[in-house]
């Protein structure tokens, strides 16, 4: 038997060894039935809770990610414009001294 199986044999063992402990429990059937619906009850309210909590974790992520990214979007932006403005000058400059006037060109 590959590993797969194994463990499928495992889990169906752990099933059936769970429902009989169920069915030969020392507790009437009602309250039984009665320990599995609370018991079915309290997980769905963990499982709401935890979805709750991992949307809003989601959503604050997604909250700094965009911030994040307008940050980087505006120091590129003003690179740029730097960069810009750095290369109009240097050809005022270099257009000046090819003209051979002192005051560069605007």
């Amino acid at each position: 038997m590959n590993e797969s199986n194994n463990w499928a044999c495992f889990l169906l063992g752990v099933g059936v060894g769970v429902g009989l402990g169920i069915v030969f429990a020392p507790r009437a059937g009602s309250e039984v039935r009665g320990l599995i619906k609370d018991k079915a009850m309290e997980g769905g309210d963990y499982l709401k809770r935890r979805t709750e909590d991992l949307r809003d974790s989601a959503g604050d992520l997604v909250d700094k990610s965009k911030s994040a990214v307008g940050r980087q979007k505006d120091q590129l932006s003003a690179a740029v414009d730097a960069g810009k403005q750095a290369y109009r000058e240097a050809i005022s400059s270099a257009a000046a001294e090819l003209h051979g006037t002192t005051e560069p060109a605007v």
